[in-house]
């Protein structure tokens, strides 16, 4: 198929062709699990022109040459960074989080006293805001939860955004939806860090940052007790979708917890297992 006029972006001019187009498709299923359909062609283009003016490339061969060369496992990173959208703030869908506070986590917190192991996931951590509420919730509720046996994994596909989380650091604007009280508990400011606020140690200290690709399979066993994977499988084509679901709920405990986000379902073999509390909210049988 021949190559079909890209709109324009302020810079040089470049085409993003039908099989160029596909190209990244299949990379972008092949490596990421993403699902990216010809209906997104346009939304594709504007991401990735961001791309070609940052390394002032005028040709999109320039771009294929760069994914196939030295730096190829870097720009991998950078595609995947650009072609998908990490949006979060502390305590989105706040409704999830006073389930985890009042459902979920007494029980966890009576558990972990008596000598347990408690473990909790956010499956798509982006830049941390999300396992940094949770850990929040934790502390706020359970303040020496130092000396037992209670964590937070927190892992996401995209290193860019887990080096950010890892860092812990956000401007006065990412700090929307976090509650004064649990702000001025949480966050500090630190000598040098003229812009923005840092989470405090004993936040950090619960949260483990890792890298992790969903669609492979998982290096961890669990059992987790509570699993927050929300907005993550939007991305991916129902096959996917339903292999994940599945990989996600074979580590978790039974009777524990699944957090999804308001335009996913769970799908698959996992269905069989995993029974409605909410909306959005699954707990496996």
């Amino acid at each position: 198929m021949g190559s079909v006029k890209a709109m324009e972006w302020q810079g040089p001019e470049w085409e993003l062709s039908q099989s160029d187009f596909e190209y990244v498709s299949d990379l972008a299923r092949a490596k990421f699990g993403l699902d990216l359909s010809d209906a997104k062609r346009s939304l594709i283009y504007s991401r990735l022109a961001k791309r070609m003016k940052a390394l002032e490339y005028t040709e999109f061969s320039q771009y294929l040459t760069r994914l196939n060369g030295p730096d190829a496992k870097i720009e991998m990173g950078e595609l995947l960074s650009v072609l998908t959208t990490n949006i979060t703030h502390f305590f989105r869908e706040e409704h999830h989080f006073h389930t985890l506070e009042t459902k979920v986590l007494p029980q966890l917190i009576e558990a972990a006293r008596a000598g347990g192991r408690v473990r909790l996931w956010s499956a798509g951590c982006s830049s941390g805001q999300e396992p940094f509420s949770m850990a929040m919730v934790v502390l706020n509720m359970f303040p020496d939860v130092a000396k037992y046996d209670f964590k937070i994994l927190a892992t996401d596909i995209d290193p860019v955004v887990v080096q950010s989380g890892m860092r812990a650091t956000y401007s006065k604007s990412e700090l929307d939806g976090l509650p004064k009280e649990l702000r001025d508990k949480f966050m500090k400011q630190e000598p040098g860090l003229k812009k923005g606020l840092r989470v405090t140690q004993n936040v950090q200290d619960l949260v483990t940052f890792r890298i992790l690709n969903l669609i492979e399979p998982l290096p961890m066993h669990g059992p987790f007790d509570a699993v927050f994977c929300r907005n993550v499988t939007i991305y991916f084509d129902k096959a996917t979708q339903a292999n994940v679901w599945d990989q996600i709920c074979k580590v978790m405990r039974s009777g524990a917890y699944l957090f999804i986000g308001h335009s996913e379902r769970i799908s698959g073999p996992a269905t069989r297992s995993m029974k409605k509390e909410g909306f959005t909210t699954l707990r496996k049988e």
